[in-house]
């Protein structure tokens, strides 16, 4: 069986797979405040995401990511889990989770358990005021217990913060720093121009590029040679003992090495983040056979963009939110 390649060349050895659109935030640069969600017999069941899982693995994927929405509030998750774990060493390298760690303290044991080495946790900020304001109804103590709890298991945890100008970027060293101690890795990423929100993105949008430069007149950043598949590029923070990611789709586009694609929780494959791309798989899974599944992913890599066009002066690059995609 042919490996996934795309017009372009580049082997797609990388899949986001979403479990649910649903989420426990309401992330002001990521949601309305007020959601309609997939209904959930639109969404993929636990059996179906795994024989995705397998078709993907025997084209070659090499590592898989879990996302949402919140993973963690899809019922079944750790039973989804468990079944994915089996597959690493067998075809599967890895397997790995984002989540807001709101429900990750009592998950943290059994995901390490089945397999998970590496977690991506967001968090904003460190301050439970401004925490809860971006979050719209989030509470920072079950978050930093998950983060603990993850730790504790053996996990190896990378915080994910969006840059925001004038929401935190204030708190970008003393997040720095707060990593650093705990021994954990930092990705900061600039916000996204997907799905409608009530905030304007114009207004809180903060240039990673710019970060950097502010940073270096303070640290030394070494460029690193570590790639974990995703589009982050990290430097190391010798000062710190930190472990850097700059992930900028905006003032930097990382897409000339895309080795990804996204399947949603309905079972819609996107070629790009950033585009309306896609095939849909849920139909050709309970009735259309292996060789149908195939032919999708086939055409959907045939047609794979080369790259985003992600503008925030011309609004949303696509209607849906990351939510709908998978983050």
């Amino acid at each position: 069986m042919t490996t996934l390649v795309d017009s372009f060349g580049r082997h797609i050895t990388y899949a986001r797979l979403s479990v649910t659109d649903r989420c426990d935030l309401r992330c002001r640069y990521c949601m309305a405040e007020t959601m309609t969600f997939v209904p959930r017999s639109d969404l993929l069941t636990l059996e179906e995401i795994v024989a995705v899982a397998d078709l993907l693995i025997r084209r070659g994927v090499r590592r898989l990511r879990l996302s949402g929405g919140e993973p963690l509030v899809r019922r079944g998750i750790l039973d989804l889990v468990h079944s994915l774990g089996k597959r690493i060493g067998h075809g599967l390298d890895e397997l790995t989770m984002t989540t807001n760690g709101t429900q990750l303290a009592k998950a943290a044991e059994p995901l390490a358990a089945a397999g998970i080495r590496r977690i991506n946790i967001s968090l904003d900020s460190l301050d439970r005021e401004r925490f809860a304001h971006i979050t719209r109804r989030g509470q920072l103590g079950p978050v930093l217990d998950g983060i603990a709890a993850a730790a504790g298991a053996g996990i190896k945890v990378k915080i994910n913060m969006v840059a925001l100008r004038g929401g935190n970027e204030d708190e970008i060293e003393p997040m720095m720093r707060w990593c650093a101690a705990a021994g954990h890795d930092l990705t900061l990423i600039e916000t996204m121009p997907l799905g409608e929100v009530a905030d304007d993105r114009r207004n809180h949008y903060l240039s990673l590029e710019g970060v950097r430069h502010t940073l270096e007149r303070r640290f030394t950043l070494v460029p690193s040679l570590v790639r974990t598949g995703g589009p982050a590029r990290y430097f190391d923070v010798p000062a710190l003992g930190l472990r850097l990611g700059l992930i900028t789709p905006l003032s930097n586009n990382f897409c000339s090495g895309c080795n990804r694609i996204r399947v949603a929780a309905t079972g819609t494959v996107y070629g790009c983040l950033g585009h309306d791309q896609k095939v849909e798989m849920r139909d050709l899974l309970r009735s259309g056979g292996p060789q149908a599944l195939d032919r999708a992913l086939d055409r959907l890599l045939a047609g794979k963009p080369e790259r985003h066009d992600f503008r925030l002066a011309d609004g949303p690059a696509v209607a849906r939110h990351m939510s709908a995609t998978g983050g």
